[in-house]
């Protein structure tokens, strides 16, 4: 039987489950103001529907994926939040580690920024809910019309990102980094669609299980959030060190004949737990009582698992139908 021509509950669950990744998950905030979900889910949600129609659409696989996420990086924290340049964004002064003044940014919190976005935010948002809907994984999920409907969402979260930012804090980065940022976004568009389509599995060499997989993955989140800050460039070294060998664990193994869509998620399932265990160790954003702090890092960790577990059960499940159709096939 034929997949669907559409797939909106796959898009509406991206829609939704991205911004509860980038913030609630992560610990910014608690259950008590999970109502800002919906202001989130316009920027984050629609940016990932977005990112993935696009790479889908096109025939793209996951390099597409990532440098698109890598430009909604800086458009967020480069235009909308203004992060990127603001010495003192959220009181924190994140710019201090790495500085450079040429650019006038931390080079710490940008490759900071960078892992978060492209990583957990985009990433693994996109992977759990292709998970969830395994049919389709591979498949645009909305037509013309949803997709116009979602970049007018997104656009009009990014424009409402802004102003709450420049309401909170008058800072306003200068021409010349609002011009780089916008060069950058376009040469990182441009090269999302310059990357090679994914080709056919052909490497015959063994593939680590999926369980080695999502704990090599929650190593890597490990080794990015624990680069101590205070190493300055130390710091970014660890991160693009533990960067460059993920993203080559990724290219070598996802390459073999036997690796599997349940290893594809298996990143992400990794990547969702080691966000939601983090979360315990930070503080959130807007200042809580303890208690609804813990029981909100509880709360989120129980859902991400749920998630996770329907995810593998579905992926797992479409995988044994397929197996079993192609030997009917075969017989």
């Amino acid at each position: 039987m034929s997949p669907p021509q559409r797939s909106v509950g796959a898009a509406v669950t991206l829609f939704f489950l991205a911004p509860f990744v980038a913030e609630f998950l992560l610990g910014d905030f608690s259950i008590g103001m999970l109502g800002l979900l919906l202001l989130f889910a316009p920027m984050y949600g629609g940016g990932a529907v977005l990112i993935r129609e696009a790479a889908r659409r096109t025939g793209r696989g996951w390099p597409t994926m990532l440098l698109l996420s890598a430009a909604y990086t800086l458009i967020e924290e480069g235009f909308t939040t203004q992060s990127l340049f603001n010495p003192n964004y959220l009181h924190m002064h994140f710019l201090r580690y790495a500085w450079m003044p040429a650019l006038g940014i931390g080079g710490w919190w940008t490759m900071l920024m960078l892992n978060v976005h492209v990583f957990w935010s985009m990433g693994v948002s996109i992977a759990l809910v292709e998970g969830l809907f395994p049919l389709r994984a591979r498949t645009p999920w909305l037509g013309t019309v949803g997709t116009v409907v979602v970049a007018g969402l997104f656009l009009a979260g990014a424009a409402v990102g802004t102003v709450i930012s420049l309401h909170q804090d008058r800072f306003h980065a200068s021409p010349r980094q609002f011009l780089v940022t916008g060069i950058l976004c376009l040469l990182l568009i441009g090269a999302a669609f310059v990357v090679p389509r994914p080709g056919e599995r052909c490497g015959s060499l063994p593939v680590p299980s999926p369980w080695a997989t999502g704990a090599g993955v929650f190593v890597f989140g490990a080794i990015v959030f624990f680069a101590p800050s205070p190493l300055g460039w130390g710091a970014v070294a660890m991160m693009a060190v533990a960067d460059v060998l993920f993203l080559a664990f990724l290219r070598g193994l996802s390459g073999r004949r036997d690796w599997t869509p349940l290893h594809t998620l298996s990143v992400a399932c990794g990547g969702a737990v080691f966000y939601g265990l983090h979360a315990f160790l930070g503080h959130p954003v807007v200042r809580s009582r303890p208690w609804v702090v813990l029981v909100s890092h509880v709360v989120f960790l129980l859902v991400a698992v749920a998630v996770v577990a329907m995810a593998v059960r579905r992926t797992r499940g479409w995988m044994v139908a397929e197996k079993n159709d192609i030997t009917a096939v075969q017989a």
